[in-house]
């Protein structure tokens, strides 16, 4: 932008002087050529009244000036042919590259012709023109310079802003000394975090509150579906819908710990050794018992693998992970292989659409293949807070991937 504004200021200022410089140059040059039609016309009169009394002294003293006079009844083949037919009045006449001005008059005796050379004329008007291009390009230049450090004040303090703001600076934006513009823009961007942080703040208590809400009532429901499934002469369709009613429970349940954990700045807690074979088991285990289906588990890690992470923070992920997995396997094994530091999920479903790659993390994303829900959300919510990068991409074998970089908390005797 500060270069732009400059270029553009520079060029109109240069445009401007050229024009005016250059109407200038024209409007000198018009009157110059008024006055040497003037001064011919004064010198042809004048070396006519002379030539009456002294014919030697009626020539011009000027070595660019050359007057002719041809009397009546004389051939005049002293003049050269291109005057010797102009008609009476004043001529500008091209002899090649030479331009002349000529004047014609007569009078009783003889006819007078008066030639004037302007190459000198023109040499003038062309250095004037060439100094006024040369300045006018030198004026552009200075105020390109001038304009462009002149604007660098103002985009310093632009930059210098929108650094703040991305790294999100603590305190206000606005600072004394600041330009009205940048001042009135700092003014609006600190009440646009006011207003955000009370937004949030205000989205944080909805979602704690209802969660808190939430599990009074889906406990006592939990309980009753339990001890419906417990009892000795329950039939069997009692105790599968009683299940049912406490697997759909664990799931209200942890939609709303996701909830409240989307809403909340997810924090590591105190990292442990975490040994990645036992702990993906452990949730594959609990995965099959809410939603038994014919699919295996494969895992392609080394029994030794480990890393150092939140163990809570750890399940939830490797759990949101598998669970969005099996959602979508019906058959088949879903595949966990370590490659480097890099933990990858492979299911056996139809995969994810080119164009959604860059949007199955976000919250309750549909696409080709249905609702992506909270649980690709929450694992991206979760991996950012603990330093990991994760992804989404369709594996060659068939199938979506989501691939979670692990970096440095793969202990390096895994590696």
């Amino acid at each position: 932008m500060r270069l732009r504004v400059a270029v553009s200021l520079a060029v109109m200022v240069l445009l401007v002087l050229l024009a005016q410089s250059l109407a200038m140059v024209f409007l000198l040059d018009d009157k110059e050529e008024e006055f040497i039609a003037h001064q011919l016309s004064d010198q042809i009169e004048h070396s006519m009244a002379i030539w009456q009394h002294s014919p030697d002294a009626a020539f011009p003293n000027t070595p660019t000036m050359t007057l002719y006079r041809v009397g009546k009844g004389e051939t005049g083949d002293h003049v050269p042919p291109w005057l010797a037919g102009l008609k009476v009045g004043n001529h500008e006449v091209y002899q090649g590259a030479t331009e002349y001005h000529i004047v014609v008059r007569e009078d009783d005796s003889a006819r007078y012709i008066l030639a004037y050379d302007v190459e000198n004329h023109e040499s003038r008007v062309k250095s004037l023109m060439l100094l006024t291009i040369i300045a006018s390009v030198l004026l552009g230049a200075l105020t390109l310079l001038a304009v462009y450090l002149l604007a660098g004040r103002l985009t310093r303090r632009l930059e210098r802003l929108a650094e703040r703001v991305a790294r999100d600076a603590p305190g206000p934006l606005l600072e004394p000394g600041m330009d009205r513009e940048v001042q009135a823009l700092a003014d609006a961007l600190d009440h646009a975090r006011e207003r955000q942080a009370v937004m949030l703040e205000r989205e944080r208590a909805f979602a704690a509150n209802l969660s808190h809400e939430l599990r009074t009532p889906l406990t006592g429901i939990r309980t009753d579906a339990e001890m419906l499934s417990a009892l000795p002469d329950a039939p069997e369709a009692v105790v599968r819908r009683g299940n049912r009613i406490v697997c759909g429970v664990d799931r209200i349940n942890g939609l709303a710990t996701s909830l409240l954990m989307l809403a909340r700045e997810a924090r590591a807690g105190e990292a442990e050794k975490i040994r990645l074979v036992p702990a993906i088991e452990s949730v594959w285990a609990s995965l099959m018992l809410a939603m038994p289906k014919t699919v295996g588990l494969r895992l392609d890690i080394p029994e030794t693998s480990t890393i150092m992470a939140d163990p809570s923070l750890f399940d939830l992920v490797v759990r949101n992970l598998l669970d969005n997995a099996l959602r979508y396997s019906e058959s088949g094994e879903i595949v966990c292989t370590l490659q480097g530091q890099q933990l990858s999920v492979r299911d056996t479903g139809p995969g994810f659409a080119e164009g959604d790659l860059e949007r199955v993390f976000d919250r309750f994303f549909i696409g080709p293949r249905g609702a992506n829900g909270l649980g690709l959300a929450l694992v991206r919510h979760v991996c950012t807070a603990s330093g990991w990068a994760v992804s989404a991409r369709n594996a060659p074998e068939g199938g979506g991937e989501v691939v979670l970089d692990l970096g440095r908390s793969l202990l390096p005797a895994a590696l």
